[in-house]
């Protein structure tokens, strides 16, 4: 049977570093954090809901970050969300090379890339 969908996506963080990640994909970014399950709360990360799908931030004991393979988040309002990030002091990188998308990239706090789209 073929896969139909995907259910979430992972990226990884080092140990003990969620608060860090709350500010970003939360407090930045306006993702809603949902509980992990009971069972693998002992590992630490964090979940979090964008639509439909999930947003998952796994512990890597050996961690390091993911620099070209990334998720892609479709935003609203992206020139409000490059200046929120920027305040924050995250660097941003326009980018016009996809067409009907104005994209923007930045490293989250732990390096990771991640692609904002809107489309126009």
């Amino acid at each position: 049977m073929p896969a139909t969908a995907i259910h979430h996506i992972q990226l990884a963080m080092p140990r003990g570093e969620e608060e860090k990640g709350r500010a970003f994909y939360g407090d930045l970014l306006g993702l809603t954090e949902i509980p992990k399950p009971a069972s693998l709360n002992e590992r630490g990360g964090l979940w979090f809901e964008i639509g439909a799908l999930e947003l998952h931030l796994g512990i890597e004991d050996d961690f390091r970050p993911a620099k070209k393979a990334h998720p892609g988040l479709l935003v609203d309002d992206l020139a409000s969300l490059v200046k929120r990030l920027e305040a924050a002091g995250y660097a941003t990188k326009p980018d016009h090379l996809l067409e009907g998308y104005d994209r923007a990239y930045v490293h989250d706090p732990f390096g990771n890339r991640i692609e904002l789209l809107e489309a126009h």
